[in-house]
């Protein structure tokens, strides 16, 4: 099984905001990193079957997915960054309501649903509107549906942003045994949802791949370009308009330790550490970049 992406484009006016990506996805979790206004949700909103390529294509085990149709439907799950709904549906007849779209068969809506909800920790809020729910819960509830349909293939965007620490534990966990005969494509700018569990990573910047390996293989890429040492706090400001700070811990005595960015050590002292993915990607994608709006 594979889902294969070959030089995919779309171009609104005059930006390409997806511009020749190739990208072959196998069973697994992919984790798609970039800033906002990388081209994460354009690329998956193609993927999804719900926006046109300008140029290029996308085939499941060879076939074009938009020749495809229900075919492809059925075996694809999404959650967007917003999804739609009533402000009078519960969770229960939201789920349900999505499960006949899905064509689930009636005699299993019931057991998936409450699997799901068990799973997510919903089973308490079933019978409250959604409308009235924490981010955290609409955002399982978005989860949920996308997962109604059993999908072969499973691509969500943000999915953990609103959730909690112990959520977001229980939701990486849940993914990475979900994915073992599944091809799931998690898009985030919160690298540590996706570093343990990632099978491989495709980093996009600007509409193009500009990076893709695993998790060990990316962050070779930067070893001895993540430091750390310790500096009086009075010289932290001046540091900080000098380096890449990445990190700062007060410590005793005035102190504070930085973990910085550079390709040689800047101050006297610091020592060299092993790198993690997200250096890596805060070295492709500086601060000031994040606040960019999303395509």
């Amino acid at each position: 099984m594979e889902l294969k992406i070959k030089h995919l484009r779309k171009q609104f006016k005059d930006k390409n905001a997806v511009d020749d990506v190739c990208l072959t996805l196998t069973p697994g979790v992919w984790g798609l990193l970039g800033a906002n206004g990388a081209g994460k949700t354009t690329l998956m909103r193609m993927i999804a079957g719900i926006m046109t390529p300008t140029g290029g294509v996308i085939c499941y085990d060879g076939t074009d997915i938009f020749k495809m149709g229900k075919a492809y439907r059925d075996l694809f799950g999404f959650l967007p960054q917003d999804f739609g709904y009533s402000k009078d549906f519960t969770v229960k007849d939201y789920l349900e309501y999505m499960a006949a779209l899905k064509d689930v068969p009636a005699r299993e809506t019931t057991k998936k649903i409450n699997h799901l909800l068990d799973i997510l920790t919903l089973s308490d809020v079933k019978g409250k509107k959604i409308a009235k729910l924490s981010g955290g819960m609409k955002r399982r509830v978005g989860i949920a549906q996308a997962m109604l349909n059993d999908p072969k293939i499973l691509v969500m965007d943000e999915p953990t942003a609103g959730l909690d620490p112990g959520e977001r534990v229980r939701f990486r966990n849940f993914i990475s045994e979900f994915s073992h005969d599944r091809i799931v494509l998690i898009s985030t700018h919160i690298v540590s949802d996706i570093e343990y569990i990632a099978t491989r990573n495709a980093i996009m910047k600007a509409g193009k791949i500009i990076d893709m390996g695993t998790t060990d293989e990316l962050v070779k890429e930067i070893e001895g370009k993540v430091w750390t040492c310790t500096i009086p706090v009075g010289d932290l400001v001046s540091c900080e308009m000098q380096l890449r700070i990445i990190n700062q811990r007060s410590e005793d005595n005035g102190q504070v330790s930085i973990r910085y960015l550079s390709e040689t050590p800047k101050i006297k002292g610091s020592v060299a550490e092993p790198p993690r993915l997200e250096d890596l990607y805060l070295w492709y994608f500086p601060q000031g970049n994040l606040g960019e709006e999303e395509n």
